[in-house]
């Protein structure tokens, strides 16, 4: 599935976890990383001094040699690259592989503890060009990756299913069980303002397309990989978090470690970068999620 692991990093503790996900994955499959850090070129243009360039510079050469001893068993190699981190790290990773998959850490909260995602995650997100590994960063037990149970959310359209392939690659590699999970949205399907609730036999009718595509995304996982454990599970939302709320309750209900899912769904249209479920799934969910995109059907 994979033939390289790119992991971006900063000083920050989410970007260290995330060189450890890194770590851990290119050891599973068996494929080499490389460690990578961008130097933006606006910083480097308003360091007025030689000196102050070659002093960052030398930072984060260290930064790199640092995250590189905490390798074992793994092809490393590290790289200083310079410009737009988001549009050089894409670059680095295109030029890499023929298959690689970037590992980056999602990064902060704001002042009212709203989950962010960092400028760079969200603008490599947002080209749309590789698949994603978006680590929140270390959790209370601070345990490496190991995924157990993997989700992966459908609405049967092909742009949710494109993720299957990487569900079903990771979940034998890492002997992890699969749960394919559909939401049906019963605020989105009777409006804001439907006061009188929704006909019973159309909310059937809805949960009857949601069981067609679990069971559809399950079969095909299974056939990929006839030995793995797959479930599929329809869950109904009725508030304003939506299916996006809904996942993330499941993942936590569920014990989940890892999240798989395309970029978009069928409701999003070709001109938004991110679809808006993934973008709040992002936002919230306290595990690894890997994020699939379009080009990659």
């Amino acid at each position: 599935m994979y033939d390289r692991i790119v992991v971006a990093v900063d000083s920050s503790a989410e970007a260290a976890h995330a060189a450890r996900t890194g770590f851990v994955l290119a050891q599973a499959l068996s494929v080499p990383i490389d460690v990578v850090t961008v130097l933006e070129a606006s910083i480097l243009d308003a360091l007025r001094s030689g000196a102050g360039r070659d002093r960052l510079r030398s930072d984060r050469e260290q930064l790199l040699a640092d995250i590189e001893t905490q390798a074992e068993d793994v092809r490393i190699s590290s790289t200083l690259l310079e410009g737009r981190p988001a549009d050089r790290i894409v670059e680095f990773a295109l030029d890499s592989g023929t298959n690689p998959l970037v590992v980056l850490g999602r990064q902060g909260r704001s002042s009212v503890s709203r989950r962010l995602l960092g400028g760079v995650t969200e603008g490599v997100l947002e080209r749309g060009d590789i698949p994603v590994l978006v680590d929140p960063g270390p959790g209370e037990d601070e345990s490496d990756f190991d995924p157990s149970r993997i989700l992966v959310p459908t609405d049967g359209s092909e742009n949710a299913d494109i993720a299957l392939p990487h569900v079903a690659a990771l979940a034998s590699q890492f002997d992890a069980s699969v749960t394919v999970l559909s939401v049906v949205d019963l605020q989105r399907a009777g409006g804001v303002f439907n006061a009188g609730g929704l006909d019973g036999e159309f909310i059937e009718a809805l949960e009857s397309r949601a069981e067609t595509a679990t069971e559809a995304a399950a079969e095909t996982v299974q056939a990929t990989e006839p030995n793995l454990s797959v479930e599929s599970m329809v869950r109904r939302s009725k508030d304003f978090e939506g299916v996006s709320g809904a996942i993330c309750e499941t993942a936590a209900a569920e014990n989940v470690d890892l999240v798989v899912m395309g970029s978009h769904g069928r409701s999003n249209v070709r001109r938004q970068l991110l679809g808006s479920v993934t973008s709040t799934v992002l936002r919230s969910i306290d595990v690894p999620t890997l994020v699939v995109p379009r080009s990659q059907s």
